[in-house]
């Protein structure tokens, strides 16, 4: 069997190298901060949509979600193309993730969408509606990616497998984008703020919109960087009960 943490310095299988890194840094607090402080603002500063009233504030965490699972899943793919070209743990590690950050992105994003779908259209689901139906898709074949880490027992076979899967799931993701321009049987309405031309939406909301994109881009990253910290140590156990019962 592959040792779990080839590759690396003997001060760095020292479990004590990393003692001083604490999972959830100040990088992790600077995120949680920002996204604090942009929802206080969608609350009490940015005004309700003319239409959907204070329902449309879910808007700026379902949106925001998104781009979230989409930054984390396209991480799973590029460290998983980076692990099959140079085979280097690291990158498996980084995919791995990557990847259970995303599934928590895209749980929030199906379960805010259903909450909101309910609340303007009447309706928790609906199956014709393909960005809905394609999202699901992405959540089962991400769901799939760590259920298939956790049943493979040899690291080789483990990082080939999943990374063919977090390829596959990466190469959805345009579909998901594309279908309200592909399918004419929607819920979802086309685009209104990322749209060629003016956005349609007041200042004070795009504002808000686009500071929604940065918080939660820096909390997906601190998420994953707190995450991949977790598997080096986890990695690093291992690798000691290996030597141990090798001796």
């Amino acid at each position: 069997m592959t040792a779990p943490f080839r590759g690396t310095t003997p001060q760095q299988r020292d479990p004590q190298a990393l003692v001083a890194k604490p999972i959830f840094d100040w990088f992790f607090a600077f995120a949680v901060v920002a996204v604090i402080v942009l929802y206080v603002r969608a609350l009490a500063f940015t005004p309700p949509d003319a239409l959907q009233g204070l329902a449309q504030k879910i808007y700026y965490v379902h949106i925001a979600a998104w781009l979230g699972a989409y930054t984390a899943i396209g991480i799973t793919a590029l460290m998983s193309i980076v692990y099959l070209w140079l085979h280097d743990e690291r990158a498996d590690r980084l995919g791995e993730a990557s990847a259970e950050v995303g599934l928590v992105f895209l749980t929030v994003g199906l379960t805010t969408g259903t909450i909101w779908a309910h609340r303007i259209w009447g309706a928790w689901w609906v199956w014709w509606d393909m960005r809905l139906t394609l999202t699901l898709f992405l959540w089962f074949i991400v769901a799939a990616y760590l259920v298939l880490r956790g049943g493979i027992e040899d690291p080789g076979m483990r990082g080939r497998y999943s990374a063919v899967l977090a390829v596959l799931a990466a190469l959805l993701i345009p579909f998901i984008h594309l279908s309200v321009y592909l399918f004419s049987a929607r819920l979802h309405p086309m685009p209104v703020a990322l749209q060629p031309g003016r956005p349609k939406m007041s200042p004070e909301m795009l504002t808000t919109f686009l500071g929604s994109f940065v918080a939660f881009i820096i909390l997906c990253i601190a998420l994953i960087r707190a995450r991949y910290r977790l598997g080096v140590l986890r990695d690093i156990a291992s690798a000691a009960e290996i030597d141990g019962d090798a001796r």
